[in-house]
């Protein structure tokens, strides 16, 4: 990850979302909100005098001064670095369609789980963190960076409720990282969910037999459980 601190702007017209939001962004690493805005004349406004210091905007479908996407097309007119994220109700695939054209980083449909939007943000770190230190990249690298492998999964099961693809799909990664075994502590810290979250998917992934679950008893205190991949 990169030292950069990166700056979002919040456009939401729901106080109460935008707070939210806001705590969601501020209890993440290497982020700070610069400004809130609740309708697109307010976040033009904003950007045209702090856009410098803006790298991510969550942006809702839905203000009251503007129809539809309106905004999305007018930040990417205007603002071509920024990265746009959309927070939103809309479940339209029409909207959702029109939102990947429009080159959004990302898509949180609400209500917006705080797992879900640390998620977002850390994968936004690590490709940004990729960028930086490239020049020039494989088709290979690409892949590994945004997470998206041009090898098809092939495991097309419906995942239980509290195992997230996405999430899954990263802590595999890192566990794949370490072949030595890693402790749930040890992976949460390096995923950046929370202890009980990781020990959920390693319960999970052991369940499905793809982690074998060991006593680590270390040099002090309680032995804990170690998992390796299979």
């Amino acid at each position: 990850m990169t030292n950069k601190n990166f700056g979002v702007l919040i456009i939401e017209d729901d106080f109460r979302i935008a707070d939210i939001n806001r705590q969601f962004i501020e209890q993440a690493k290497g982020f700070h909100v610069v400004a809130r805005a609740s309708c697109a004349q307010e976040a033009l406004e904003c950007l045209s005098g702090k856009a410098a210091d803006i790298d991510l905007v969550l942006l809702d479908a839905y203000l009251p001064d503007v129809q539809g996407l309106e905004l999305l097309w007018e930040i990417r007119r205007l603002y071509r670095h920024l990265e746009i994220v959309m927070v939103t109700a809309a479940k339209e695939v029409e909207t959702i369609q029109e939102a990947l054209r429009g080159g959004i980083f990302d898509y949180l449909i609400k209500p917006v789980e705080q797992e879900r939007m640390q998620q977002m943000l850390q994968r936004f770190c690590d490709e940004h963190s990729f960028m930086a230190l490239k020049q020039e990249v494989s088709q290979h690298e690409l892949d590994q960076a945004l997470r998206r492998s041009s090898k098809p999964s092939g495991d097309t099961r419906r995942l239980p409720k509290g195992i997230d693809r996405l999430t899954l799909d990263r802590l595999l990664e890192i566990l794949q990282q370490h072949p030595g075994g890693m402790t749930a502590l040890q992976l949460a810290e390096a995923s950046g969910v929370s202890r009980s979250t990781a020990r959920r998917y390693l319960e999970y992934l052991v369940a499905e037999q793809q982690l074998h679950a060991e006593l680590d008893y270390g040099e002090v205190g309680r032995p804990e459980r170690c998992y390796r991949l299979i």
